[in-house]
């Protein structure tokens, strides 16, 4: 099963939707879905989805999930990867209103460049071949330890110094 996260703020993310639906339409995705689609206009027509999901739901999609989509907040991020889960990013743009901002490319980029996770690209055209790897076991991805509370600040604080 994959669970699509793009949490509860005021901004919606109907092209990763849409995307979403296109890639089912294609046959790359045929998983079960259920994504909370927050304050999105667009109505997905091939998975399940709510706009708004309590925090208890939230931990038990988590755990239900195979693979995780989520947007670039990192507390959602750290509790994909907190429950083992394999998880792809994308990246709400301010362009699109999507965001106030375009914050979410550092922390995405930070924890992708580490090896946790996989980044679709900004435009989500590879998004089909980030599933794609991850069915086909050749994601390279990097098992998540969390020893350090402070470990996701410091790995995006070194990222960001180094990148920008």
């Amino acid at each position: 099963m994959i669970f699509v996260t793009v949490g509860s703020r005021n901004y919606p993310f109907d092209r990763l939707f849409k995307k979403l639906d296109a890639l089912y339409e294609e046959g790359v995705l045929t998983d079960s879905m259920f994504a909370q689609i927050g304050t999105s206009t667009y109505k997905p027509k091939h998975y399940e989805y709510k706009d708004f999901i309590s925090p208890d739901a939230f931990a038990e999609r988590i755990k239900e999930a195979d693979i995780v989509v989520s947007h670039g907040a990192s507390g959602s991020i750290m509790k994909a990867l907190n429950a083992r889960k394999k998880v792809i990013v994308v990246t709400r743009l301010e362009k699109y209103g999507e965001h106030i901002n375009d914050h979410q490319i550092q922390n995405n980029e930070a924890f992708a460049s580490n090896g946790y996770v996989l980044m679709a690209d900004l435009e989500l055209s590879n998004l089909g071949e980030c599933f794609r790897k991850l069915y086909n076991g050749t994601d390279g991805l990097k098992p998540w330890v969390n020893k350090d509370p402070m470990a996701i600040v410091k790995m995006i604080d070194k990222f960001i110094q180094e990148n920008w």
